[in-house]
């Protein structure tokens, strides 16, 4: 489908995003961003810190079962949200990619009348000298 440019307001990608479409797209540009990374790598030195120095409570020991349990399961979780992004930002770029052709379709037609206006005036002027 070729969008005009009245259809940018209502483009399908702005309008028709469903609350998870929406979440996905919330959750994985956070979960790209410095404060996630610098807020998880805390959260794990915390976790070995903890674990390491604690004499009695340690919940989690040595070689860290249930810390690898949880990572491996954020990762599990976290590569789908990211695809599901990823999808919606090809989409988006798709969409953007068939209206940029049309507004390049259309100036390329209104240049060819202008060349052949000019071709006119031109031809014109040659009988008028």
């Amino acid at each position: 489908m070729i969008y005009q440019k009245d259809d940018i307001n209502t483009l399908p990608y702005i309008e028709e995003r469903t609350f998870w479409q929406k979440y996905a797209d919330v959750l994985s540009d956070y979960m790209g961003s410095w404060a996630f990374l610098i807020l998880f790598v805390l959260l794990l030195v915390v976790w070995v810190t903890l674990n390491v120095l604690a004499w009695r409570l340690t919940w989690d020991p040595y070689p860290f079962i249930l810390l690898n349990l949880a990572l491996s399961s954020i990762s599990a979780l976290q590569a789908p949200i990211i695809l599901m992004s990823q999808n919606r930002q090809a989409e988006r770029d798709r969409i953007n990619a068939n209206y940029d052709y049309s507004v390049n379709k259309k100036a390329e037609e209104e240049i060819r009348d202008m060349q052949k206006d000019l071709d006119e005036i031109k031809e014109m002027i040659r009988k008028l000298k």
